[in-house]
């Protein structure tokens, strides 16, 4: 463990483990009692650093995950991580062996899938997936025999049966209207297999958005990913929980350079800020390059500085940008801009003025950046062995 200089850099990435703690108690404490928290660690854990955060969730009995890919679930066995990973997306089949190696569970994408699996001949622990209406990955609700074929399938062991709800994010009456039919399908096809005497195992059918408007679902697992993290997904959302979550991750950077410029000059690439008054510019140490949209370009980002939220100028470029402190008092080269944060600069707010959500605001921070741990002592050795992070610095403050 790096203690930490006082110099973090031209821009870093924090997260608070604290934080990250707290949300797990609040969450756990809105779940039924026997349903456990599956962390959604998938995409580096939404830009957090997957193994950072699957070792402190570890640390806090957290016993089950979820990755999109079997490269991140190897990553995270060969970190140490205990309990079940799930992947909940596609792996080529004839990686099967790697799947049993590391002691991964695979997700049932299609009945040919589950077929081409059993080919190999490879004991596979396996969740089933049920499309309830989503029509992206699944066997259809309303092919009940092809998930009972699937559950006598030799060399699999269906250890989970799961479905995802495509709109339970919303509480428009047409989007509740149909998760209420998806679940209903949910349940149709598990009741099903019990008629035919099947055992079910581990149910799942909430995500983040599923626990807050659906809390009383009967399940066995609440797969919480955006949730986990602090945030909502996009700015406004309502949900029928209104859990105090606190975000995880802040984005910040160096105010590197002070800029003054006349009325009717311009600013930047392309000439598209020109000034409508005597303006000062603050040049801050990070673009596109590490993250942060291209998109929240021309005024449609915020920056917070020195207490001030001021606008962003001009277009943001690879390595930097600018923003107008002609109004902010006793801003200086040396200070701390903070761009995903709380309250005006939340990544779902930032998100939504860029047009997107923060699930992929958060996935698309920089590689180059570096990672600052807040942290209380307890979490210390969380973060000690540092051989199987490949892009992130972390440090203790």
């Amino acid at each position: 463990m790096r203690k930490m200089s006082g110099n973090t850099g031209r821009a870093w990435i924090e997260v608070n483990l604290n934080n990250l703690s707290h949300n797990v108690k609040t969450l756990k404490s809105a779940m039924p009692k026997k349903c456990e928290l599956m962390a959604v660690v998938k995409a580096e854990a939404y830009g957090h650093g997957a193994y950072v955060v699957s070792r402190s969730l570890n640390k806090m009995g957290v016993r089950a995950f979820a990755v999109a890919t079997l490269e991140e679930g190897i990553k995270l066995r060969r970190g140490g991580i205990r309990g079940e990973i799930l992947i909940l997306g596609y792996t080529e089949v004839l990686r099967a062996y790697d799947l049993k190696k590391y002691s991964l569970t695979q997700t049932v994408i299609d009945y040919g899938y589950a077929e081409a699996l059993n080919r190999q001949k490879i004991p596979l622990k396996v969740h089933v997936k049920i499309d309830t209406g989503m029509h992206r990955l699944g066997v259809g609700w309303d092919e009940p025999g092809k998930v009972r074929k699937i559950f006598s399938m030799k060399y699999l062991d269906a250890t989970g049966i799961f479905t995802h709800l495509s709109c339970s994010d919303s509480l428009e009456p047409g989007d509740v209207s149909f998760t209420q039919k998806q679940i209903r399908r949910f349940y149709r096809c598990i009741g099903h297999l019990k008629n035919r005497g099947i055992a079910i195992p581990k149910v799942h059918i909430q995500s983040s958005y599923g626990l807050l408007n659906y809390p009383n679902l009967s399940c066995d697992y609440v797969r919480a990913g955006i949730a986990l993290y602090g945030c909502f997904s996009s700015p406004g959302d309502k949900t029928r929980l209104n859990l105090d979550l606190r975000p995880v991750l802040s984005l910040k950077a160096k105010v590197v350079l002070i800029r003054e410029i006349k009325k009717g000059e311009p600013f930047g690439y392309g000439r598209n800020f020109t000034a409508g008054r005597d303006t000062r510019i603050a040049l801050i140490s990070i673009g596109y390059g590490d993250g942060y949209p291209r998109s929240l370009s021309w005024g449609n980002g915020w920056v917070k500085i020195r207490g001030y939220v001021l606008p962003v100028i001009g277009n943001i470029c690879m390595d930097s940008l600018g923003v107008d402190i002609t109004d902010a008092e006793g801003v200086r080269p040396g200070d701390t801009a903070v761009l995903i944060g709380q309250g005006d600069v939340s990544a779902s707010s930032l998100a939504g003025l860029g047009g997107s959500i923060s699930n992929e605001l958060l996935c698309r921070m920089g590689r180059r950046l570096p990672v600052v741990i807040k942290m209380r002592k307890n979490y210390k050795r969380c973060v000690e062995d540092e051989k199987y992070i490949d892009h992130l610095s972390f440090y203790e403050v």
